[in-house]
């Protein structure tokens, strides 16, 4: 058991790997918010194309 504390004493305050971390948490957060904000566009996108598909269906172009 000394041994293992002796060993992992040095691994348990070297703190090189916490800027790591942070980047990780960082770069998870800006992924969630980019498919949050891509889910929340695509689930508008049928509606909007249905009012727009009824809009033009009721227009008539060229001459009557």
């Amino acid at each position: 058991m000394r041994i293992a504390r002796r060993l992992l004493r040095p691994f348990l305050k070297e703190e090189d790997g916490a800027v790591t971390v942070d980047w990780v948490a960082l770069t998870a957060a800006i992924l969630m918010l980019g498919l949050f904000a891509g889910f929340s566009v695509t689930s508008s996108v049928p509606t909007l194309a249905n009012k727009l598909s009824e809009f033009v269906s009721g227009r008539s172009v060229g001459p009557e």
